[in-house]
């Protein structure tokens, strides 16, 4: 056992993690960011708006990657754009790994910073417009506060779908050991090529990290050190 564990290339895990990590930074704040603006929005634009930043969550994750093919393909305007004017490329690299995990895990923050947001309670800010407090002022100081478990829940949520993602990220990254290799790709290329103990070791990898976030998520919403043992 301990011989197999040497061999391992452990790679895909630290893509995996450093992928799910910026990708949720990514998403954190443009999350947060979009749920604010869509609630002050009238309710037909904010239903518009909330389907179109809702779409990755429901559509098959080779769907999203097909579309980011198409905006960043160097055959595309917009990706030979990014690559002469600024050589950023992002098919075949692990900015592609962070782009589709990203955009997979975006509806996941934006959903639960809304929600969050919308069960803060009225009273709270008018208490800080009677304080003379700016709009930017409350958001940050009371609304985002008040709302931090719905908030936290949504981060572990979007790590989790980020360091997760496979159908995006093989489209738009490619399978590259020890460059856009994660171990959800690991898991896939192993298995078709019939190395069933390296994509089992992968998968018990995943189904830990996965265990482990199930527990941050219920401590911090509250429910795992609140619940009620029912007989």
């Amino acid at each position: 056992m301990m011989e197999f564990i040497q061999e391992i290339n452990w790679s895909p895990l630290w893509i995996s993690l450093k992928t799910g990590f910026v990708a949720t930074v990514i998403a954190f704040f443009l999350g947060i960011f979009c749920a604010r603006k869509i609630m002050k929005l009238k309710p037909v634009s904010r239903a518009v708006l909330d389907g179109i930043l809702t779409m990755p969550l429901v559509l098959p994750p080779t769907v999203a990657g097909f579309f980011l093919l198409l905006i960043f393909s160097l055959r595309r305007p917009f990706g030979k754009f990014l690559l002469e004017s600024f050589d950023f490329k992002v098919v075949q690299t692990w900015k592609g790994c962070v782009i589709a995990a990203a955009v997979i895990a975006f509806p996941l923050m934006y959903r639960n910073a809304r929600a969050a947001f919308e069960q803060v309670d009225a009273n709270l800010i008018y208490a800080g417009q009677t304080l003379g407090m700016s709009d930017r002022r409350i958001f940050w100081k009371v609304i985002v506060p008040a709302a931090a478990p719905g908030i936290a829940s949504g981060t572990v949520l979007a790590f989790a779908r980020a360091i997760g993602e496979y159908g995006a990220t093989s489209m738009l990254a490619g399978n590259i050991l020890g460059k856009t290799r994660t171990v959800s790709v690991a898991i896939a290329a192993e298995t078709a090529a019939g190395n069933y103990d390296v994509a089992g070791f992968w998968v018990v990898v995943i189904v830990l990290i996965s265990f482990v976030i199930v527990a941050l998520i219920n401590i911090v919403s509250g429910r795992g050190m609140k619940s009620r043992r029912w007989i």
